[in-house]
C-alpha cells in the first residue's frame, strides 16, 4: 500500500502487514489525516488477499499519545456541528479497525494516551512493553472519553473502566495487562518476541475462516453500531459546552493549574 502521509503499511512474504503510526515528531498523535488514512488502510486490507494479520505499532518507540494538539484547536474553535463532524471522524476510523476481518495485533510501548487507548482497545491482541505509560487524560480538560468508550468498555468491562475511565491517573502496562486492556506486559527486551508469538498461529490457518470467527466474535460481542456511536458523539459535544471544558481547555493553553485544582 502506498500514497500514506502519516503512516506506513508493509507487507513481508509471511503476509504480516506492518502498520506503523508515523508522526514520532508528535508522538504519533492522531491528526485527522492519519484517522483517515488508518480508516481507508483497514477498508483496503481486508479486500487484500496478501495480508493474513496486521501487526499495529508506533515510530520511534512511542504507540500514540492520543489526539493532536492541531486537531484539537479546531474543535475548540469550531461550532457543536464541526465538533460532532471531528468525533465522527475518530469514531469511523475505530469502527473500521475494530470491523476488520484482518486480525490485528498491536505492539504498545513508550505511551497510550487517550485514543491510544482506543486503538489498543480494537485490536484482537495488544501487547504491552511494562513501562508503557497509559491513562484516560480527557477529565482534565474538562471532557470525556467519549468515543472510545464503547471499545473501551467491551474490553475492560464496566467494573474495571470505572477504576481508571474517569480519573485521568497514569499508570503502566502491568496494570493495563489486569485491566484487560492489552493481553500481556513484557520487558521492552521481550515485546517483540510476545508480537510474534501474537502473529505466528494466523500464519497455519485460512484467512477466510479466521475473518468468518472475527466477525462471528464481534457479532455477538457488545453492540456497537449506529445509535451507540451517536450517542457517544452527542455527549462529548455536550461536554465541550460545558463550562468546565471551556475552563479546562483554556488552562491547558494558558500553562496554568484549572480552577477546580486542589
Amino acid at each position: 500500500m502506498a500514497g500514506y502521509e502519516t503512516i506506513r503499511a508493509e507487507t513481508d512474504g509471511r503476509g504480516v502487514c506492518a502498520l506503523t503510526l508515523d508522526r514520532p515528531a508528535k508522538k504519533n498523535a492522531l491528526s485527522a489525516a492519519m484517522m483517515d488514512e488508518l480508516t481507508d488502510f483497514a477498508e483496503s486490507a481486508e479486500a487484500d488477499p496478501a495480508i493474513r494479520v496486521v501487526v499495529l505499532s508506533g515510530a520511534s518507540g512511542c504507540f500514540c499519545a492520543g489526539g493532536d494538539l492541531a486537531w484539537m484547536m479546531t474543535q475548540i474553535e469550531a461550532d457543536r456541528a464541526g465538533r460532532m463532524a471531528e468525533a465522527r471522524r475518530l469514531a469511523a476510523m475505530l469502527r473500521a479497525l475494530n470491523e476488520m476481518a484482518v486480525p490485528l495485533v498491536a505492539r504498545i510501548e513508550g505511551v497510550a494516551l487517550g485514543g491510544g487507548i482506543g486503538l489498543a482497545s480494537v485490536a484482537d491482541v495488544a501487547v504491552a512493553d511494562e513501562e508503557t505509560r497509559f491513562g484516560f487524560t480527557e477529565t482534565r480538560l474538562g471532557l470525556i472519553p467519549a468515543t472510545i468508550a464503547p471499545y473501551v468498555l467491551a474490553r475492560m468491562g464496566e467494573g474495571w473502566a470505572r477504576q481508571v475511565f474517569m480519573n485521568a491517573r497514569p499508570f503502566d502496562g502491568r496494570h493495563a495487562a489486569r485491566l484487560g486492556i492489552v493481553a500481556r506486559a513484557v520487558p521492552a527486551a521481550e515485546l517483540d518476541a510476545a508480537v510474534e508469538a501474537e502473529v505466528a498461529p494466523y500464519l497455519a490457518l485460512p484467512r477466510g475462516a479466521v475473518g468468518r470467527a472475527k466477525r462471528l466474535a464481534r457479532a455477538l460481542g457488545p453492540v456497537i453500531d449506529d445509535a451507540v456511536i451517536d450517542a457517544t458523539i452527542a455527549r462529548l459535544a455536550d461536554a465541550w459546552e460545558a463550562e468546565e471544558a471551556r475552563e479546562g481547555i483554556a488552562a491547558f493553553l494558558e500553562k496554568r493549574q484549572p480552577r477546580w485544582s486542589r
